[in-house]
């Protein structure tokens, strides 16, 4: 590990820090600030020549800031002769925008890839992107993790008469998944979507009478759509619900949304994003990823395969 550098920006130094604990390292010193008129600072304040470096930094909400953070850093980093540098974003802001929906928008996504790479990166290592097809957006490689093991270590054996819910179509493959894993069966919330902020939940599809359900889904912004899931779910007699949310952006009044959504029972979600002290609530559990991203770390780091995490 003589080689391992890693660096954290601004946006999440507690779970780098926790990444560190996991492999036994130091964290990486360096000078991330701003300079008077707002502008970012950064300064390398260790010699990382021919390192295989690491740089810890989801580009969570104040998305801007945390993606230019990463950017400079990363140049800092290259201009520093470091060998390797993988960006570590645990959630991938602009993830959303990933096609052209409407006419005369554009494809971010695809957007922040390209300064991703310019500013440096020589790899990628992320969980749960909102659309797997985002991997294709890189010209360099991108390991894709997934949060699944560690949401079916804290609900495996803690609920009975279990289903596991979609909360949309396009989350069947997500849910399938999660289905297969803890043996249980799997229904469908079909709703319809009025605008980007307001959805309408129609119908459940499966048998959730009687049994405790689990939402599975890859984030929760505002939480409009997995609130109205609740409701749905509740009105077909599903007993207890649980959500299991890879990424908690809580934006908006997702808060005070879940305060008057008495009919989900708990929360659960991972901190690949802080969560601020103004969203903690007795409902939101939050799960640990930094043993995940410190195993992947470690694999990469060593040139050993990382999709034997899943197997």
């Amino acid at each position: 590990m003589d080689k391992l550098a890693i660096f954290s920006g601004n946006a999440h130094p507690e779970l780098a820090q926790d990444i560190c604990k996991y492999l036994k390292v130091k964290l990486s010193d360096a000078l991330v600030t701003r300079f008077s008129e707002g502008e970012i600072r950064v300064k390398i304040n260790e010699n990382i020549r021919g390192k295989d470096v690491f740089v810890v930094q989801p580009t969570c909400p104040p998305a801007n800031e945390n993606l230019m953070e990463l950017l400079i850093m990363m140049d800092a980093m290259r201009r520093s002769s470091a060998e390797r540098i993988t960006a570590v974003i645990p959630y991938f802001g602009y993830a959303r925008q990933d096609r052209k929906d409407q006419p005369r928008v554009p494809i971010t996504a695809k957007l922040v890839a390209n300064l991703l790479t310019t500013a440096g990166a020589s790899r990628i290592l992320t969980i749960d992107l909102h659309a797997g097809q985002i991997q294709g957006f890189f010209d360099i490689p991108v390991d894709h993790l997934f949060s699944i093991g560690v949401f079916i270590d804290y609900f495996d054996q803690k609920i009975k008469d279990l289903v596991v819910v979609s909360p949309d179509v396009g989350g069947i493959k997500m849910a399938r998944a999660y289905a297969k894993r803890l043996g249980v069966p799997l229904a469908i919330i079909d709703k319809r979507r009025e605008s980007p902020e307001k959805t309408e939940a129609m119908h459940i599809l499966g048998e959730v009478e009687g049994k405790n359900a689990i939402i599975v889904d890859d984030l929760i912004a505002t939480g409009s759509s997995l609130f109205e899931g609740v409701e749905a779910l509740k009105k077909a007699g599903a007993k207890n619900i649980y959500a299991a949310i890879a990424h908690g952006v809580l934006s908006g009044p997702a808060i005070e949304r879940l305060d008057k959504c008495v009919n989900l029972k708990e929360l659960v979600i991972t901190d690949s994003i802080p969560l601020d002290k103004n969203k903690v609530h007795p409902r939101i559990k939050v799960l640990n990823v930094a043993n995940l991203l410190g195993e992947a770390i470690k694999r990469i780091h060593n040139e050993e395969s990382v999709s034997s995490l899943f197997d």
